[in-house]
C-alpha cells in the first residue's frame, strides 16, 4: 500500500495527544512523549475542546482555486499539438509567453507566462526556447571565420599573438 502521507501521521499524533490528555496526562508530559513542543500540544487541546476530535483531523491545504478546470488543463496538450503557428506566431516553437496567449484565446483565462511553464511541466512536457538570431546572419562566413581567422587571432603558447591573415 505504501507509506502513509505526512498529514496522516500528524493527524494520528494529534489524536494520540488528545487521547493521552483524556487519560489525565499533563501537556508537558504529552509533548515529551510525542517529541513536540508544549505550545503545539496546547494548540491541539484548544482545537479539540472547541471542535472535538473532528478538529484534530488533517485538512487539505487551502489555496487559490485553479483558473483552468481539470478538463481544460487536460486540453493543453491538444493546444500544443496544434502548433504555435495556429495561434498566429511565426514558427511552430512554443514558449511560455506564446502559451499564455493561446490559453487566453482558447479558454478566456489569463495566466502569467511563468505559470504556463509550471502547467506544462505538471503535464509532463517542457517549454522550448526559440533561438533568436539575426536575419542577416551568414552561416558560411561564420564557419570560415572560425576555421581560418580565429586560429590566427588566438595567442600562441609563448603568449604572443600569431600573425593574422588579413588586417
Amino acid at each position: 500500500m505504501g507509506a502513509p502521507k505526512k498529514a496522516d501521521w500528524r493527524e494520528e499524533r494529534r489524536k494520540r495527544a488528545w487521547e493521552l490528555k483524556r487519560q489525565g496526562w499533563k501537556q508537558k508530559d504529552i509533548a515529551g512523549a510525542l517529541g513536540v513542543t508544549e505550545g503545539a500540544v496546547s494548540q491541539w487541546m484548544t482545537s479539540g475542546r472547541e471542535g472535538g476530535e473532528e478538529a484534530l483531523k488533517a485538512h487539505p491545504a487551502k489555496g487559490a482555486t485553479p483558473r483552468l478546470t481539470a478538463e481544460q488543463q487536460a486540453q493543453i496538450p491538444a493546444v500544443l499539438a496544434k502548433g504555435a503557428s495556429a495561434y498566429g506566431f511565426c514558427g511552430d516553437i512554443w514558449n511560455s509567453r506564446r502559451l499564455a496567449v493561446a490559453i487566453k484565446r482558447e479558454f478566456g483565462v489569463s495566466y502569467h507566462p511563468d505559470h504556463c511553464g509550471y502547467l506544462v511541466r505538471k503535464l509532463g512536457y517542457s517549454m522550448q526556447k526559440p533561438v533568436e538570431r539575426a536575419t542577416q546572419r551568414d552561416e558560411q562566413a561564420i564557419k570560415c571565420w572560425k576555421t581560418q581567422r580565429w586560429p590566427h587571432l588566438k595567442k600562441s603558447r609563448a603568449g604572443t599573438p600569431h600573425d593574422s591573415l588579413c588586417r
